[in-house]
Order: structure tokens, then sequence, then C-alpha cells
């Protein structure tokens, strides 16, 4: 999995008017749990370009005063109207332990109903795995070379390499829908 190298500053006071005051400052408050200690601290904003803004999943690591940890996003905020980010948690990783990420999708393969007329609906865009950190994947693997038309594949049909999937097996990843055009040479054709 790629790996990511923020940097951070401690935070001297904790609350609502410093988190306010940090923002104003293009900084953003974040927190690291998940280890022997909590740690907050603040980043430039302009650092989550490549991890948040992008469909790929990272490991995180966390420079935060000279100290390195390394984590994974857990969670991020953002303001409901202007969609400024407004707070970060990370999960401290450690080695052996497992922790739970939304990892993209990736489609392999050609699918007949996409070469008869249909097109390629994505349902799911991120699927929901737990590894250990040595077992986190770039992306989950979907084999769609045999999805014909009006057909979808769901999440149960992916076979996980050393994670397990917690995406309910029931979930539909990508449908083949038909184009009306197409509804109506195979109504047609019977």
């Amino acid at each position: 999995m790629k790996s990511l190298e923020i940097v951070g500053f401690k935070r001297a006071n904790l609350g609502k008017t410093d988190a306010k005051a940090l923002r104003l400052d293009a900084q953003v408050p974040c927190v690291l749990y998940g280890g022997k200690d909590t740690v907050h601290f603040s980043v430039p904003a302009i650092l989550f370009r490549e991890l948040l803004y992008t469909p790929e999943a990272h490991i995180v690591d966390l420079n935060v005063e000279g100290t390195l940890y390394r984590a994974i996003v857990q969670d991020a905020q953002f303001h409901p109207v202007n969609e400024m980010l407004l707070h970060v948690d990370f999960l401290e990783l450690e080695d052996g332990k497992e922790v739970k990420m939304d990892i993209p999708v990736k489609y392999i393969g050609v699918s007949p109903g996409v070469l008869a007329g249909g097109k390629l609906a994505s349902k799911l865009r991120k699927v929901r795995v737990r590894a250990t950190m040595e077992n986190l994947p770039d992306y989950v693997e979907v084999d769609i070379s045999t999805m014909e038309l009006g057909k979808s594949i769901k999440v149960g049909a992916v076979v996980p390499k050393g994670y397990t999937i917690l995406t309910s097996a029931d979930a539909p990843i990508a449908t083949i829908t038909i184009p009306r055009a197409l509804k109506g040479e195979l109504a047609g054709n019977k």
C-alpha cells in the first residue's frame, strides 16, 4: 500500500476557540489514537490534498515534531456548506493488529455485456476490509469478464487475499445496464 508523509505540530491548547484559530491559520486540528498515547496536533491543510481528495487508500507516515507514527485516516470531518476540512482522526498502526479500512474497487477484464452495448454502472466505489498493516491491499480486484447484459456482481463474488471483507456479501458492486435503444432492439428480436 502507498504511504504518504505528513508533518504536524503538537497543540498546546485544546478546545473550540483554539481549533477555530488554527483553522483561520489554514491548519487542521488532528488527533492520533490507538497507540499508547493520544496525540493532539495540527497539520497545514494543503498537505491533505494527496491523502483525502484521491480515490486511493494510503498509509500515513506522521511526523509530529520529530516523533514518527504509522497510521491510517479513520475519519475526516468537512464543513457542511463550504466543504472546508474541519478535523481529521488518525488510527495508529501496530504490527500484527488488524484495522478496518475502506479500500477502492478496481475492475479487471472486459465484460461481454459492455461489448454488446451495455453500460457498466458502478454501485460501490470502496469496500470495507479488515486486515493487518502488512496485508492491507491497494485495491480490491473485481473480475467483470463474466458479466452479461442486465447482470450484476456482488461483494460475495470477490475472493479476498489475506484480508477479510466486512461489506455485506449481498451488496452489488457493479451492474451492466441495458440502454433504452438496446431494450427496443432486444424486445423486437423476440
